[in-house]
């Protein structure tokens, strides 16, 4: 009987073989991906590393209780990621599409949030039509678009909350990162002005994009300076929050991006003051849509610190690890 042998197109990713510091990342070749009906195949062109991606890697999650790090870790696994390629966002080509997709055709650009999906560190990755994914923004480069996914929307879930108008003082605490750079020109773009707190060496770039106020948090709290403000966006959530509703206007709002919430002495917030504590983001393709719309009209634009090979990938986790990082790190299939 002939015999055939069945080939197998591979690919290079990253895989994480077990929870640990960034030397557990290896570069392996895997089978690339052939999409379902309704799935499209994405020639990756770019993707970035965020914290969460190496909070993962790490199993490093300091802000949550060991009840929540027990469901993380049976919905992850746990002895390392049973998705054991990382990372969640990208952008690249449409090079393959199923049958049954109506949305995308081969040659399209896109930008997607993988979320949890992950499986971003990978040169193609497959995806329903259906999910996190849009075509780019026609004026960002691959590398630029890679960036926007999960900053921009965190972004602009938290600035629709704050409501902000014209006029109004908003203040945010982290606004060097990835999300803070976004959140700090959606402000802007209301006619807030904008107290922007971080490192003295981010000053420049948040002023490029419209800081009217800097803070360097290495020299001083903002919660111990003698000025409130309409909003306060506490991206790191890692300041007090008695000290939050110290510095918060009346009838302001308070919005937390990151931590615990239980932090301090929550009965010190005034009634009239709109609170609001929402950790999570409800990712959307519209969000998506929206911010491309934003940034092709001149609104938005993303921040990159530094550009790395796929190959890199062990330094650019110890890198962004670190902290320290303005706006986003990208790393290049190519």
């Amino acid at each position: 009987m002939e015999q055939f042998e069945t080939w197998v197109t591979l690919m290079k990713a990253i895989v994480c073989i077990k929870y640990g510091p960034p030397e557990v990342l290896q570069l392996v070749e895997v089978p690339k991906p052939v999409p379902k009906d309704n799935e499209i195949l994405i020639k990756n062109h770019a993707t970035t590393v965020v914290l969460g991606d190496c909070e993962l890697r790490g199993f490093n999650f300091p802000y949550y209780n060991i009840v929540f790090k027990l469901l993380i870790r049976l919905g992850f696994g746990f002895r390392g990621p049973r998705k054991k390629i990382l990372g969640q966002q990208l952008s690249g080509v449409v090079e393959e599409v199923g049958k049954d997709v109506t949305l995308f055709k081969p040659g399209d650009e896109v930008f997607a949030c993988t979320a949890l999906g992950l499986g971003a560190y990978a040169e193609y990755k497959s995806m329903s039509e259906n999910g996190l994914v849009t075509i780019k923004p026609t004026n960002m480069s691959f590398d630029e678009a890679s960036t926007i996914p999960i900053g921009g929307s965190e972004a602009l879930h938290y600035m629709k909350q704050a409501n902000i108008q014209k006029g109004q003082t908003v203040l945010i605490n982290g606004a060097g990162g990835s999300i803070g750079t976004i959140a700090l020109q959606l402000a802007k773009s209301e006619g807030a002005t904008v107290t922007a707190v971080d490192s003295a060496g981010k000053f420049d770039m948040l002023r490029s994009l419209g800081a009217d106020h800097l803070i360097d948090y290495k020299q001083e709290l903002f919660t111990e300076r003698d000025e409130t403000y309409d909003v306060i966006f506490d991206v790191v959530g890692v300041t007090q929050f008695s000290g939050c509703m110290k510095s918060l206007n009346e009838n302001g709002t308070y919005l937390q991006g990151n931590g615990s919430v239980s932090r301090g002495d929550k009965s010190t917030a005034r009634n009239n003051n709109m609170i609001v504590y929402d950790k999570y983001t409800d990712y959307t393709t519209d969000s998506l849509v929206e911010l491309r719309e934003l940034i092709e009209a001149g609104t938005i634009r993303t921040v990159i610190d530094r550009t790395f090979p796929l190959e890199q990938i062990v330094e650019v986790h110890r890198f962004v690890e670190q902290g320290g990082k303005l706006g986003n790190v990208v790393v290049t299939m190519e």
